[in-house]
């Protein structure tokens, strides 16, 4: 087998309402299709990292500790999506009622990050990664 490129990510819902609302009010995502059988979009560009994380590393990320805690059902996916300002996109989120787990952070390769759980127990990651500077 050669896999080419991951081509989708699709969180399994429970509530297809509250997850819409998380995704599309709160991080702007325009879906397709209809609430009540699929809602989707064609229109992100494409995925550039699959990893295997562990949940003590995930754990570590979201909540500063080496354990996931017990009190918050064990994420089983992680999401991440990159803007142009972070610092906005924190604050928009913060007004949607929707609080990151820690502060702006940044990650060794440069990228700064926030993290939330999302209405499903994927870990979403908001991120935003600086171009290079062309030379």
């Amino acid at each position: 087998m050669n896999i080419r490129s991951v081509v989708a990510v699709a969180p399994i819902v429970r509530d297809t309402s509250t997850s819409a609302s998380f995704y599309r009010d709160a991080l702007g995502i325009a879906f397709d299709g209809e609430e009540d059988v699929y809602l989707f979009t064609n229109s992100l560009e494409g995925i550039t990292h699959f990893g295997l994380w562990q949940l003590s590393d995930a754990a570590r990320s979201c909540f500063g500790v080496d354990a996931w805690p017990a009190d918050v059902p064990a994420a089983q996916a992680c999401i991440e999506f990159d803007v142009e300002d972070l610092e906005a996109a924190a604050r928009e989120l913060e007004r949607a009622g929707y609080k990151p787990l820690h502060e702006v952070e940044t990650q060794p390769w440069g990228t700064t990050v926030i993290r939330l759980i999302s209405p499903e127990g994927l870990v979403v990651v908001v991120g935003h990664t600086p171009t290079p500077p062309v030379e």
